[in-house]
């Protein structure tokens, strides 16, 4: 069983149904059904404006559904059902632009863990800034790196609370191929040897074939058409994905 088919056969780790969000009134997002699987890397491609942002928020619990629920590990997120403290601490997210303190790479990556009332982390620090090739720069100021080097940052900043489920808005936008391989690499290795759900929102529909073991494309709040990375690129069933992947479709 190759590792594709390996991450259908898993459970749900995320369960939408029914989910809708709108802002004063107006619905950006609706997601009828929708499920991401625990131990997969897991895309959302599509335009600028599609609602693959707000996704991320919701599965973040930083904002709640207007209507319907998300289920994470069986239990119900919504507008009238908060998600507890230690379920949310469960998923983490890393943005396309990450806000760094001014202090040293090492206090950065440490200081999810002091929120938390962690004073052993240490050694897990240590460990985590070699896996994202930044321990020679533990004690430089992270306002002195360069973008690569921050988004590494902030990516160990995430690893090392050792989430479920890894959110990824688009970790490589404004990097160089150099930077943009080393984060990918990262991402393959969480989640081949840790086992950690990642959640990739990208406009690169490149980088979705390298790393997604599933696709979704969202259009206009809508998910159009989702998929095993396979056939979400090689036969799709929707016309519109297959102009998007095809770089058809103009916006």
């Amino acid at each position: 069983m190759n590792e594709t088919t390996a991450a259908q056969t898993r459970d749900p780790i995320f369960r939408l149904q029914g989910v809708n969000k709108a802002y004063n009134g107006r619905c950006v997002l609706h997601v009828g059904s929708l499920d991401i699987r625990r131990g997969e890397v897991f895309a959302l491609v599509g335009p600028s404006g599609a609602g693959k942002s707000t996704l991320l928020r919701l599965l973040n619990f930083l904002e709640p559904p207007t209507s319907g629920a998300i289920r994470f590990l069986d239990v119900p997120f919504s507008a009238s059902q908060p998600m507890p403290l230690d379920l949310r601490r469960r998923v983490t997210t890393v943005f396309q632009r990450p806000v760094l303190l001014n202090r040293s790479v090492r206090e950065n990556v440490k200081y999810g863990l002091h929120l938390r009332g962690r004073r052993d982390g240490d050694r897990l620090v240590d460990a985590t800034l070699e896996q994202v090739g930044l321990h020679e720069l533990s004690d430089q100021r992270a306002r002195t790196l360069s973008g690569g080097e921050a988004q590494r940052v902030a990516l160990a900043r995430a690893m090392v609370l050792k989430p479920d489920a890894l959110l990824l808005d688009e970790p490589t936008a404004n990097l160089d191929p150099y930077n943009v391989g080393l984060i990918e690499e990262i991402v393959r290795r969480l989640n081949r040897e840790q086992g950690t759900t990642l959640v990739l929102v990208t406009h690169n529909v490149f980088q979705a074939r390298r790393l997604a073991d599933r696709v979704a494309l969202l259009l206009e709040g809508q998910v159009i058409e989702e998929a095993d990375v396979e056939t979400f690129f090689q036969s799709p069933r929707d016309p519109r994905t297959g102009a998007f992947v095809r770089g058809e479709m103009v916006y």
